[in-house]
Formats: C-alpha cells, sequence, structure tokens
C-alpha cells in the first residue's frame, strides 16, 4: 500500500467519525397503502409526503408529533412480510396521557402496564411478565403501553422523564414540542416544591433550580437537591 493510500484511508475514516448520521425514517411493511395512510392519519401524525411512479413504487411518510424521525410505507418499498415490524419506540413523557389519547381516536391500545420479567413489553397482550399500571414510582423507561397497525406493525409507547447518562448531547437540550416543555416545568415544579420543604424557606432564585434540574433530566446528570 502507498503512502498516499493509506493517507486517504486515514482522511476517510476521521471524515466519517465526525459526520452525523441522523435515523429520520423507518420503513415499515403493510398491505393496503392507502388503508395505511388513513390508519396513521387518524392518529394525528403528520403527512409529509405521497409519492407514486408509473413503475407502480410509491411512498407515503409521516411523522409523529414532537418527533424527529419518520415512518415510510407504499408499494415496492419494502420485501418484508406486512405486519412484520415489532417494537416500534414512541416515547411519550406522560404515558397515560399518550394512552388515553390513542384510546379517544379509536385505536385498540392496551393498558399501562410495566415488565415484571425482562422484555416482557415486547410480547403480546396477555403474556405473563405484564403487570398492570405504571412503573413503581413511575420510573423513567419503566411504564408502557401497546398498539398495532391494521396490518400488525407493533408500537411500543414508552414513558421517559429522566434520561439516563450519555443518552442524549450534554451540550443540547430541548423539547420536540410544547407539551413536552409543559411536562418538564411540571416535573421540575413538584421536585422544587419539595426543595422548598427540605429548606424550610423560599427560594428567590427558583429560575436557576428550575432550569438546573430541566437539563440535568434531560443529559441523565445529577438532579439538584
Amino acid at each position: 500500500m502507498s503512502t498516499t493510500e493509506a493517507r486517504t484511508d486515514t482522511t476517510t475514516t476521521e471524515t466519517v467519525g465526525k459526520v452525523d448520521l441522523k435515523l429520520e425514517a423507518v420503513v415499515i411493511p403493510v398491505s393496503d397503502v392507502d388503508r395505511s395512510k388513513k390508519f396513521y392519519g387518524r392518529l394525528g401524525w403528520r403527512l409529509d409526503a405521497d409519492f407514486g411512479f408509473d413503475n407502480g413504487f410509491r411512498v407515503v411518510q409521516f411523522t409523529p408529533p414532537g418527533s424527529p424521525a419518520s415512518v415510510q410505507f407504499g408499494s415496492n418499498i419494502s420485501t418484508a412480510a406486512p405486519g412484520s415490524a415489532q417494537g416500534l419506540y414512541l416515547v411519550v413523557s406522560d404515558i397515560q396521557a399518550a394512552r388515553d389519547g390513542l384510546a379517544a381516536l379509536g385505536v385498540e391500545v392496551s393498558k399501562v402496564f410495566h415488565p415484571e420479567i425482562p422484555g416482557a413489553q415486547f410480547q403480546p397482550v396477555g403474556t405473563d411478565g405484564r403487570v398492570d399500571g405504571p412503573a413503581a414510582e413511575k420510573a423513567s423507561y419503566g411504564s408502557f403501553a401497546t398498539f398495532h397497525d391494521p396490518d400488525g406493525n407493533a408500537w411500543l409507547l414508552q414513558e421517559v422523564t429522566t434520561r439516563l447518562p450519555g443518552r442524549i448531547n450534554t451540550a443540547q437540550t430541548s423539547y420536540a414540542s410544547e407539551n413536552d416543555l409543559v411536562q418538564a416545568l411540571i416535573r421540575a415544579a413538584t421536585a422544587h416544591g419539595e426543595h422548598e420543604k427540605r429548606t424550610g424557606e423560599y427560594d428567590e432564585e427558583w429560575p436557576l433550580w428550575y432550569a438546573a434540574y430541566m437539563v440535568a433530566e434531560q443529559t441523565g446528570t445529577q438532579l439538584p437537591l
């Protein structure tokens, strides 16, 4: 191998390591495109595209509210069997509200549950290991609800309020929607109330405490006391 080739390989590796790789679309296999389009539209998801071509290829894209990633389905877009997509995560800040919102739209959605046996959240409704109700103390990452689209593609609602360390860029914190921000403020206010009970005095610097709490919650660092 020449020096030039070695330099090129090294440069390519370094460049690839610095390029963001953003997962923005996931393909789900469906049998009836129009039926699926109606279903996901009924959920209130944003329709981004519906393009058809003379050769039979068609792609439809929807984005869930507040999500940076989208789903695509269509004709001649996947060789996977319709309904074979399983365990598609939808992360929410309030599992009960998200579940009830789907039910109000006429979606057949499970009750909120937590897994007593690891992995039970990926098993069918009625399987041993699913316990009705949220996780103890509403532990982040611990509460779920499930639903399926008309083909049986399985969606998994998961409540995440406090992130585990390293799950998000610590240099950036953001909220995907107004509701996410509202829920974060409510959690901060509740925690701050406990903080003032412990100190026994009014905290004039409460905006700073709120900010520190909300950033720590998102980045998985130590929450202020």
